[in-house]
C-alpha cells in the first residue's frame, strides 16, 4: 500500500488561517480531497494520512468528518489540549474514531524553548503513550534540546520527526541541525518524515541538488526502516508540484530493494501509524 504520510485539508478561513498569508495566494482556498484524487490515483497513491493545521478540538472533528466520506483518508493526526488537566477525557472521546491515529501541537510556532519538556506538556505526552497513541514532532532549531530531552524520557512513545525538522536549505545550513538528526535518530521510537521540503528551500528557484545532503543524511541515520515518504501538500504547491515532491525524493533511492521502496512509500507508515 502507497501512503502519503502528510496531508492537509482545511475550508480557508482568513482569520482562523491567518498563517496563510498574502504570500501564499496559491493556497489562500479551500482544499478537500477531492482537490487531489486524481492526482493520487495517477501516481499509484492508495491512502493518505490528514494531519491538523488548526489547533482546536474542532480541527479533529472536521478531518473525522472528512475520513468518514473521503475513504482515501487512512488515518487522521489531530489536536488536543496536551497541557489540559482533561487531556485524558479528551482522548478517552477520540477513541471511538479508529481513524485518529496521533495527535500533534504545532510546537514551531511556540517562542519557549524548553516547551516540549514542561511539567503539562509531559503529562500530556504520559497520556498518549497510554492510550497508544503516536505524537508527530514539527519543531525549529530552538525546539532540538527539548526534543532530544522529551524523547529520551518517553522511550514508549511512538513519535514522527515531521519535515526533517525542517533543515535550513535555502541557506545551506547544516551542522547544527545534522548533529540533531544524528542524536534524534539514536532513539528506535522516533520515525522520520522526508517532506516539506520545498517549503525550506528557494520557492522560486530550488533544483533538485539543494535536497541531496538532507535527504541522505536522514537516510544514513535513521535508515530504511524508519522513514517515510510525505509530501505535505497542499502548503507544497508554494514551490512545486505533487510530483515534483516525489521525484525530489525518488532520485535517493537508487540503492534501496523493491522491499525497501515499498517501506519508504507506505508500508513504514502503515506500521507507525497503525494503519489497517
Amino acid at each position: 500500500m502507497r501512503i502519503d504520510s502528510h496531508q492537509h485539508f482545511w475550508l480557508f478561513d482568513p482569520v482562523k488561517d491567518a498563517w496563510i498569508n498574502e504570500d501564499m495566494q496559491v493556497i489562500r482556498r479551500n482544499f478537500l480531497p477531492n482537490d487531489i484524487s486524481q492526482t493520487l490515483k495517477d501516481n499509484q497513491v492508495d491512502g493518505i494520512v490528514a494531519v491538523q493545521a488548526d489547533q482546536s478540538h474542532r480541527e479533529t472533528e472536521f478531518l473525522v468528518e472528512l475520513s468518514q466520506v473521503y475513504k482515501v483518508i487512512k488515518a487522521v493526526v489531530g489536536w488536543v489540549d496536551m497541557r489540559s488537566v482533561e487531556v485524558e477525557k479528551h482522548l478517552q472521546h477520540f477513541l471511538q474514531f479508529p481513524v485518529v491515529k496521533g495527535f500533534r501541537h504545532i510546537i514551531e510556532a511556540e517562542i519557549e524553548e524548553d516547551f516540549l519538556t514542561r511539567d503539562d506538556f509531559q503529562r500530556g505526552i504520559e497520556a498518549l503513550t497510554k492510550f497508544g497513541y503516536t505524537y508527530d514532532l514539527l519543531i525549529r532549531p530552538r525546539h532540538y534540546r527539548s526534543t532530544l530531552d522529551c524523547v529520551k524520557a518517553n522511550t514508549q512513545q511512538k513519535f514522527m520527526l515531521d519535515h526533517m525538522a525542517k533543515p535550513p536549505i535555502k541557506s545551506g545550513e547544516f551542522e547544527e541541525w545534522t548533529d540533531f538528526i544524528q542524536d534524534l535518530a539514536l532513539s528506535p521510537n522516533v520515525y522520520c518524515k522526508i517532506s516539506g521540503l520545498v517549503t525550506e528551500a528557494d520557492w522560486e528557484n530550488w533544483k533538485t541538488a539543494d535536497f541531496e545532503k538532507y535527504i541522505a543524511h536522514v537516510i544514513n541515520c535513521f535508515g530504511k526502516d524508519r522513514i517515510c515518504f510525505g509530501s505535505d501538500w497542499p502548503v507544497s504547491l508554494l514551490a512545486a508540484t505533487y510530483e515534483e515532491c516525489m521525484q525530489i525524493v525518488a532520485v535517493h533511492l537508487t540503492d534501496f530493494s523493491e522491499e525497501e521502496l515499498k517501506g519508504f512509500w507506505g508500508e513504514n507508515t502503515v506500521r507507525f501509524y497503525g494503519i489497517k
